[in-house]
């Protein structure tokens, strides 16, 4: 699993120095990051990471099948991780993030929309 990001591609995502309202629908049941906050986490059991709000930078921790990986998440867009992975997470931008991060099981019984 390799990912590739050239300069051009990153020139939209731009701090924009500017607090983003979160909408209440958004926040319920997620986690909140402030801008310039970072947490660590480590996946117990197979999990889905899904951004609600804003855009993250994750830094995946090397594993025996793969060396460190660097992705940038948007809303809407979610990250499958395996049992026993850990990870870095802070918000792209000025304006924060918020997310989810549950069981794969429980996201799998959640009906399709």
């Amino acid at each position: 699993m390799s990912t590739i990001c050239t300069a051009p591609s990153l020139a939209p995502l731009a701090p924009s120095h500017r607090a983003a309202a979160v909408p209440p629908a958004v926040r319920r049941g997620a986690w909140q990051l402030a801008a310039g906050e970072a947490t660590r986490l480590k996946a117990r059991e197979a999990s889905v990471l899904k951004v609600r709000q804003g855009r993250v930078w994750i830094t995946l921790d090397a594993n025996r099948q793969h060396g460190s990986e660097d992705l940038v998440l948007a809303p809407g867009e979610s990250l499958r991780i395996a049992a026993g992975t850990r990870l870095v997470m802070e918000p792209w931008d000025g304006d924060g993030a918020t997310y989810t991060f549950d069981a794969v099981d429980a996201v799998d019984a959640l009906p399709q929309r």
